[in-house]
């Protein structure tokens, strides 16, 4: 339920306001501050931008100076918001700057309304998966480009190996879809299967069972073992038999949208304990479609997985009451080299900062540790009728407890686990 407003809730200083987690730096990403999805290699951080077609790359050997060193551009109207490190290698999502291309009237325009239906000022753009090599500190050189005629990638999963699972939205479709793409050959990559939700193939006929306002879309699909587990927005949950990635087949499809709001957007699996944690992207501001929620479920039976818990919703400030949007965006995604823990789920909540929760006991999680980012000082985003507040995007937590946030307006922030 909505929050009263509250006269206890004191301005938020540029260092921020934490419990658990200690500030350590900022940077404005060089005048790039729409910030999103972040990777580290060789003490050096890529960040993908939301709106100024780019990634900026950061020298983070000191993490309480982190330096911009460089900025890379696929061109103009090509978002490159999402990207994915292994192995001295970067694979990096291209595709439409979709704000640039349509006439929203705020940013429920983009979450409640078909992707294919909603380019109203289409430009020339770059639609594809392009990889890089970044074995040189502080560099990106391309070594291959594959095309996928569309609208683009919206985010892709790659933990290295042979195989990437990609969301990207092709001609004659309704949205983003999943694309399995076989790196076998690194400067040749294939794609080798694709998989929708039945009724997203316009061009073949099929009709969209998409309820009005709702938006079928993968946003992406993270892979443990054999399984896939693809978040669908307001689509739901899938679990898919990967382990033939020219066939991948489902297992399972949930959706809790409605009663809940939906915008199911990043399903982390836990397979030591058989459990996945998915959180639901907030998409409204002032808390105007509910309370979106980040749920623990039992998927011990993959054929038929259970919601079991949900995460607490951070009571500490009115955040209801308050600008901008409250609630999950994403989650710290376990990487190989990275902190990776099936106990302890690192968040972002938009307005609501960064949150730590305990799940030892995944039938009662609690908060541990947060910390909540000032109001930028301006805003990036071009849409109009948003507000001014904090937007924590995005997270890397290092394995010595270094966590690395974004703000899709206001840039890098730097912080300590103190857990």
């Amino acid at each position: 339920m909505p929050q009263a407003a509250r006269a206890d809730d004191p301005p938020v200083p540029p260092e921020g306001i934490g419990r658990g987690i200690k500030h350590l730096a900022y940077s404005d990403m060089a005048g790039h501050p729409d910030s999103v999805q972040l990777m580290l290699n060789r003490n050096h951080l890529y960040v993908g931008h939301m709106f100024s077609d780019g990634v900026t790359i950061l020298d983070v050997s000191d993490p309480r100076k982190p330096k911009p060193v460089n900025f890379f551009t696929a061109g103009e109207y090509t978002r490159t918001h999402h990207l994915q490190a292994s192995d001295d290698l970067l694979l990096v999502a291209n595709g439409a700057n979709i704000v640039a291309m349509q006439s929203y009237s705020d940013q429920r325009g983009y979450f409640e309304n078909t992707l294919a239906d909603s380019i109203s000022k289409r430009k020339n753009f770059r639609s594809g998966l392009s990889i890089h090599d970044i074995s040189t500190p502080g560099e990106m050189k391309e070594i291959a480009f594959l095309e996928m005629p569309g609208l683009g990638i919206n985010r892709l999963s790659w933990m290295g190996g042979r195989y990437a699972y990609v969301s990207a939205h092709f001609d004659g479709f309704t949205d983003h879809c999943l694309c399995i793409v076989d790196l076998q050959e690194i400067t040749r990559p294939v794609i080798v299967s694709k998989w929708w939700i039945p009724g997203m193939n316009r061009a073949a006929g099929e009709v969209s069972t998409a309820p009005k306002g709702k938006r079928y879309a993968l946003h992406h699909m993270i892979v443990a073992g054999k399984l896939g587990y693809g978040a669908w927005r307001d689509g739901g949950f899938t679990i898919h038999d990967v382990s033939d990635p020219a066939q991948p087949r489902l297992l399972s499809h949930i959706t809790w949208s409605p009663p809940f709001p939906g915008g199911t957007h990043t399903p982390l699996p836990l397979p030591g304990r058989n459990l996945a944690v998915v959180a639901d992207e907030a998409n409204a501001e002032k808390c105007a479609k509910g309370m979106f929620p980040i749920f623990v479920l039992d998927v011990r039976a993959p054929e038929n997985p259970v919601t079991i818990a949900t995460m607490p919703v951070p009571r500490d400030r009115a955040y209801c009451a308050a600008p901008g949007t409250f609630g999950p965006h994403n989650l710290h995604e376990n990487r190989p080299g990275s902190m990776q823990s099936e106990e302890t789920i690192f968040a972002t909540y938009n307005a609501g900062g960064v949150r730590v929760f305990d799940i030892r006991d995944q039938f009662a999680p609690k908060e541990l540790a947060y910390w909540i980012p000032p109001a930028p000082a301006k805003l990036i985003d071009p849409r109009p009728n948003v507000a001014l507040a904090a937007k924590s995007a995005d997270l890397y937590v290092t394995k010595d407890g270094l966590i690395f946030t974004t703000d899709w307006n206001a840039g890098l922030h730097v912080l300590e686990y103190q857990g």
